[in-house]
């Protein structure tokens, strides 16, 4: 990365939560390279980020709790581009590889427990990769930075703890 790079880095980080603001979300940090959000409206807090290089467009991994479905610590990855129909992308977490399941641009863990595998290895590793095959056939990777990812995830659980 340029030095300019670095030092818009901050900058960019602070309009994830100006930007969320703005939808009646409200921000409870931004923890390097992750932000954690309250949204009363939905009854949920998360904890979001953005991938790093080009292929950015809206795409974004996020960790959810919605304590009144009894939910806590589920993924959801918005891809940079939709994924073939039928396909698989696959997640990988230091060591670590998760299939998901999609639909469109939008991809999960498989069930409950890959949630709370995956939550796991993100407390202790520095690098998240999302694989998926695009609709036109050819593949492509988001590479997510995991700096602030343990204290964002649990800025947004505390935050969540009187939403029952």
């Amino acid at each position: 990365m340029t030095r300019l790079g670095l030092a818009l880095l901050p900058l960019a980080a602070l309009a994830l939560p100006a930007a969320a603001q703005q939808d009646g979300k409200e921000s409870l940090g931004v923890y390097s390279n992750w932000a954690a959000f309250r949204d009363e409206s939905a009854a949920r807090c998360y904890a979001i980020a953005r991938p790093r290089g080009s292929n950015r467009a809206a795409a974004f991994a996020s960790i959810a709790t919605w304590p009144k479905r009894g939910i806590r610590g589920q993924l959801h990855i918005r891809l940079a581009r939709p994924a073939a129909k039928g396909s698989a992308p696959s997640l990988r977490v230091g060591s670590r590889r998760f299939d998901l399941v999609a639909r469109g641009r939008d991809a999960w863990a498989k069930d409950a427990a890959a949630d709370a595998a995956i939550i796991a290895a993100l407390r202790s590793a520095t690098i998240l990769r999302v694989t998926a095959r695009a609709a036109g056939g050819g593949r492509f990777t988001s590479r997510y930075d995991l700096d602030g990812v343990a204290t964002a995830m649990d800025a947004a659980t505390v935050g969540c703890a009187n939403l029952r």
